[in-house]
């Protein structure tokens, strides 16, 4: 018998990959600084109108947004220069970190250089350290909320989702002197609902538990200041830790933690996340100190999205669409079926100029692939009509679109 043959062992995985549908090809564009939503599509040489951006309040192309990144490329340069804990801090940092803090009425904040790394560093650092510590965790938690539970080691517990009932019922059965973390998100990225925020903080409040927020689909974009779900429902007091990132309603990169002093002290003293990685470049820092100043003051990009969707929303429901019923910025198209995601977005891309990646699994159960429209505050009637009139186009073309929406719907009904 030879040696191990890596090369066919990578080939015929990525073949289970391509047969399957879930191959993933990257889109070659180049997004354009002046003329978002658009891109030009360095494949097909056109210019096409992006239509899942994650960037929801477009602050990644704001001038004001872009300027204060470039003066502060020009006086910081284009990196760090280390870890936080070595050379890596500038004054851009400890700004930011106060403005996040204030941001979400907590005492301090710490930045990371990801959301994911800040899920994945707080939750294992804290679950870890904590003696006796028990986690109970929402079922559609994002993957880095997973994995820093899992690296934690400790005793976890899974609620349905959104359901409080659930969690009293599991958190009831734990020993009462335990430390218990209740970690959810606001709003969930997939299916774009929200949680009930006040009743959960109720059942953690009963237990004694630390709560653990995500908002990271949420800041900049609910709230009077744009804090994000607590803030709009007056429940930002009640959550123990918020977790948030940079890359979406702030349109830069990185992610943070915010909450009482000494726990987000904590965090930054122990976690291997934050003090083994390189911090942000200034540049990008001081972007997003200008996106944020943009957003405490001004709540216009804020109800001209909701504006967009909620309309977006209606005509794909009055087509017949299967729209999930979303209440937020975020609409779930449903497919049920990967490959047929592959060929709903390639004809949307090669027909219609209409960018909209497929999400398959692992990123959602099989069965429930689906298009992940988000609409921005930059998108005109112009756009909304082209996407309508695009998705109704491919929609009517491709039976087993519909095939499969139709038995996802009654799967989804019937959970």
């Amino acid at each position: 018998m030879g040696a191990f043959d890596f090369a066919d062992f990578f080939s015929r995985d990525l073949d289970d990959l391509k047969q399957e549908g879930r191959y993933r090809v990257f889109a070659d564009l180049e997004r354009l600084s002046k003329g978002a939503p658009y891109a030009w599509d360095h494949r097909r040489e056109r210019t096409i109108t992006i239509w899942c951006s994650n960037d929801y309040l477009s602050m990644g192309v704001h001038p004001e947004v872009v300027e204060a990144a470039q003066a502060a490329i020009r006086t910081y340069g284009a990196g760090a220069g280390g870890t936080r804990n070595i050379s890596g801090t500038s004054h851009e940092h400890v700004l930011l970190e106060r403005d996040l803090a204030d941001l979400h009425g907590k005492e301090a904040a710490l930045l990371f250089t990801s959301g994911y790394a800040a899920n994945d560093a707080a939750l294992s650092t804290l679950a870890s350290r904590l003696p006796g510590a028990v986690i109970f965790s929402d079922a559609l938690n994002h993957a880095s909320m997973i994995e820093g539970m899992r690296r934690s080691g400790v005793e976890k517990h899974i609620f349905a989702h959104n359901d409080w009932r659930d969690l009293d019922r599991l958190m009831s059965g734990v020993c009462r002197y335990r430390p218990k973390l209740v970690c959810f998100e606001s709003c969930y990225s997939m299916d774009g609902d929200f949680a009930p925020i006040a009743a959960i903080c109720d059942v953690a409040e009963k237990h004694g538990a630390f709560t653990y927020l995500d908002e990271v689909h949420a800041v900049g974009l609910y709230g009077a200041r744009g804090a994000g779900v607590a803030e709009r429902d007056g429940q930002s007091h009640r959550i123990s830790m918020i977790q948030g990132t940079l890359s979406k309603g702030f349109g830069a990169m990185g992610g943070y933690v915010a909450g009482d002093a000494a726990a987000v002290d904590f965090v930054r003293s122990h976690a291997p996340g934050f003090i083994f990685s390189t911090a942000l470049p200034p540049s990008v820092v001081a972007g997003v100190r200008a996106a944020l100043r943009h957003l405490k003051a001004d709540g216009a990009p804020r109800r001209t999205l909701a504006a967009r969707a909620a309309s977006i929303k209606a005509g794909m429901q009055r087509l017949g669409l299967p729209v999930l019923p979303s209440p937020s910025h975020i609409l779930p198209v449903m497919i049920g079926d990967a490959a047929t995601a592959r060929a709903v977005t390639d004809a949307l891309m090669d027909e219609h100029g209409v960018y909209i990646q497929p999400v398959n699994f692992p990123t959602v159960p099989r069965g429930t692939e689906r298009l992940r429209v988000t609409p921005t505050p930059l998108h005109n009637d112009d756009d909304e009509e082209h996407l309508l009139e695009a998705l109704a186009a491919v929609w009517a073309d491709n039976a087993d679109w519909r095939r499969f929406a139709a038995l996802g719907r009654l799967q989804l009904e019937a959970a």
